[in-house]
């Protein structure tokens, strides 16, 4: 019988050969799901408690829908990444959870846990939390849900379409039109939003 290389359970980077792990949980090693979890939790969680704005609603999220998740593994098709088939399930998940609760402006700071993407350069100035908190009042939900799989995930708009079961032409149309909504706000200082927002593309 195959075995696992013992050095992926030590492994947490991109390099991570993330289907042959999901394949070994397929065949039933579930303590392959572990190296999953470990790789995919802290950004599920930050992308959960983005949502729901709460750290109690986030974690109950975050273990529900790695639950599901392993449910449903054998419905993982390599057409998708794994990576984006998971923040699907999170994503309808975290959108029942607000219908469940009419939370409907419950998207809210998306940076503040995520200490290492583009802002990194504006992370000792002061006042940065409250940019971002003015940056986001403005978006509604669907916006705010774009913004954060585009800009700080860096997915395609093929990926967000998958996760969100919209038409990446039609996000490629609303993102555009996020951007025109965001300079016209002028929300983002020093040209944060003409340059990080449009190398997003």
């Amino acid at each position: 019988m195959e075995q696992l290389n013992p050095r992926a359970k030590e492994e947490d980077n991109d390099t991570m050969d993330i289907e042959f792990v999901v394949n070994r949980v397929k065949s039933g090693d579930k303590q392959a799901y572990a190296i999953l979890i470990r790789k995919f939790e802290k950004k599920i969680y930050t992308y959960c408690y983005c949502i729901l704005k709460s750290r109690e609603e986030a974690e109950d999220a975050l273990q529900e829908i790695f639950i599901k998740a392993y449910q449903d593994i054998d419905r993982y098709e390599e057409r998708v990444t794994f990576s984006a088939w998971l923040y699907k399930i999170a994503y309808h998940h975290c959108l029942d959870q607000i219908r469940k609760q009419s939370r409907w402006q419950r998207l809210v700071s998306l940076y503040q846990e995520q200490q290492t993407l583009f802002y990194d350069n504006y992370n000792k100035q002061a006042g940065i939390e409250q940019a971002i908190h003015e940056l986001l009042m403005p978006l509604n939900r669907e916006e705010k849900n774009i913004l954060l799989l585009k800009v700080v995930e860096q997915y395609s708009f093929e990926e967000i379409g998958q996760i969100m079961d919209c038409k990446s032409a039609t996000l490629r149309k609303k993102y555009e039109r996020l951007r025109k909504k965001l300079h016209q706000q002028k929300m983002y200082k020093g040209g944060v939003a003409s340059g990080e927002i449009a190398k997003s593309n």
